[in-house]
């Protein structure tokens, strides 16, 4: 049979158009078959329970019913919660033995004499730490060490030859990925769960030293300290967090990479605590305001606002202001980037920053420091102050009265010398009070320029070019804070036409 000539080249046509595209385009060839992958890496995973202390009875709360119960659930989940609400009562005639292992966790085994990694939430209190394997064995474990900086745990069983992970790379791991997990979700044991890599390097207020990945895995009560695979059979994080409003899985999972969680566990394995590295800097997120009030062409780095005296970073020679642009050659897209890449680099090394001060790029070494647990620079604890405050001069063109600091309050304040700020006494509607400057604000730098006495700050106010937008340095509650403020224009000039 004969095809037409203009027929047959639109068919060579449109077939060379589908090839194009399926090498231009990727492809989606399906939902991957998980069981042999799960078949393979199931020994390694295993179940945790635990034993936890309890304080001897109280007579006086026993005599008045279950106060003691409620007292004991002031820190427990919402879920747990509501479940003894809606169940109470079913249970009276066969109360809970005391000392009954409750299984609270997953881990998996990472070295193949006997070390499992686990959450340290699984076994923070524990007076016994019961490990289950695949197989049915059991083992009493011993707590090697923990860290609750990063949630994590390491434990030893008496057990040889045992079938270790595999170690992935985390940092290879890209957003669209499939990952799954195994676990013990509310005490079921091995129940597999799969989904999608959905971001990497979360940021997480309870934990600022570690990178997170996002998945919607489903994960909840129970899967915590439990691996999180790739499609190869490769431990790629620690199953740890959800964000959720009712205490089971809503679609937000977060895991710990494993490179975190390898790192820390071999240092708890050799020292039995870990040691993380220091810069000795409070550092602020940039917004579209800062980035403009500092020249910048987007929002990017981590801010310093404050140096610790006495740090590395001040030994280094960074300054409040400076805007951190990379750490190591790893640009920082944003502020919370850097506590993690700090945290992981070891003491002693030397570490190479890259910042922009006053619009120029520079680079700094610096010699990394160890973090102490009394390192963090916290809010200031406010005390009693007996001087009384000096006369404050009248609002000026940014609506603000100032006064000198006293004695007290550059005590509480963690200040330096004399000059070293000037206390906000009123922020009236102006520049100032819209860029967020409130009254009780301990104002340090404005446009980059130290304002150590009302005079100096007279001074730099008046040198400040109108219709610009300039960064302003304040101190709240013992916490620095950069502002982005826009200087008001110069009232225009009267005379006669």
């Amino acid at each position: 049979m004969r095809i037409a000539a203009p027929s047959l080249r639109l068919t060579v046509l449109a077939v060379v158009m589908l090839l194009s595209a399926c090498e231009r385009g990727p492809q989606i060839v399906g939902t991957p078959d998980f069981a042999d992958l799960v078949e393979q890496v199931s020994p390694s995973v295993v179940n945790i329970s635990t034993v936890v202390g309890e304080s001897p009875a109280d007579p006086a709360a026993s005599a008045n019913g279950d106060s003691s119960e409620q007292e004991s659930l002031e820190g427990a989940p919402d879920w747990f919660k509501r479940f003894l609400e809606e169940h109470q009562g079913e249970s009276e005639e066969e109360p809970p033995l005391e000392n009954t292992p409750q299984s609270l966790g997953s881990g998996f085994i990472l070295w193949k004499d006997g070390y499992v990694v686990t959450n340290y939430h699984v076994v923070r209190d524990a007076k016994e730490v019961i490990v289950r394997l695949l197989d049915r064995r059991q083992f009493t474990a011993q707590v090697v060490g923990s860290d609750e900086a990063s949630d994590l745990a390491l434990l030893r069983i008496e057990a040889k030859d045992l079938p270790a992970v595999k170690l992935g790379d985390a940092s290879k791991l890209r957003p669209g990925q499939w990952v799954l997990a195994i676990g013990s979700p509310f005490g079921f044991d091995y129940s597999v769960t799969a989904g999608i890599v959905s971001a990497k390097g979360r940021s997480l207020i309870t934990e600022q030293y570690v990178p997170f990945i996002q998945t919607d895995v489903a994960i909840n009560p129970g899967n915590s300290g439990g691996p999180l695979f790739n499609l190869k059979g490769e431990v790629v994080g620690v199953n740890s967090q959800i964000y959720s409003q009712s205490g089971g899985y809503q679609g937000l999972s977060f895991s710990i990479p494993i490179d975190v969680a390898a790192k820390v566990a071999g240092q708890l394995k050799e020292h039995g605590r870990v040691k993380r590295g220091w810069l000795g800097v409070v550092v602020q997120e940039v917004d579209r305001d800062l980035a403009i009030s500092m020249k910048m062409d987007k929002p990017e780095g981590a801010l310093v606002a404050r140096v610790m005296p006495g740090s590395p970073a001040e030994k280094a020679g960074l300054r409040a202001g400076d805007i951190i642009l990379s750490y190591n050659g790893i640009e920082l897209a944003s502020s919370t980037a850097l506590p993690p890449m700090v945290g992981i680099t070891d003491p002693g090394d030397k570490a190479e920053v890259k910042l922009l001060r006053e619009g120029k790029q520079m680079t700094l070494k610096v010699a990394v420091g160890v973090l102490q647990p009394d390192a963090d620079p916290g809010p200031a604890k406010s005390s009693p102050v007996p001087a009384a405050p000096a006369v404050p001069a009248p609002a000026d063109a940014l609506g603000l009265t100032v006064r000198p600091l006293t004695d007290g309050e550059r005590r509480d304040a963690q200040l330096g010398g004399p000059a070293s700020g000037v206390m906000v006494a009123e922020a009236r509607d102006g520049p100032a009070a819209r860029a967020g400057v409130r009254a009780g604000d301990v104002l340090l730098q404005i446009s980059g320029q130290e304002v150590g006495s009302p005079a100096r700050y007279r001074e730099v106010v008046g040198r400040l070019t109108p219709g610009q937008t300039v960064p302003v340095l304040v101190q709240r509650r013992g916490a620095p804070l950069f502002l982005a403020m826009d200087v008001p224009e110069a009232p225009a000039a009267r005379g006669k036409p």
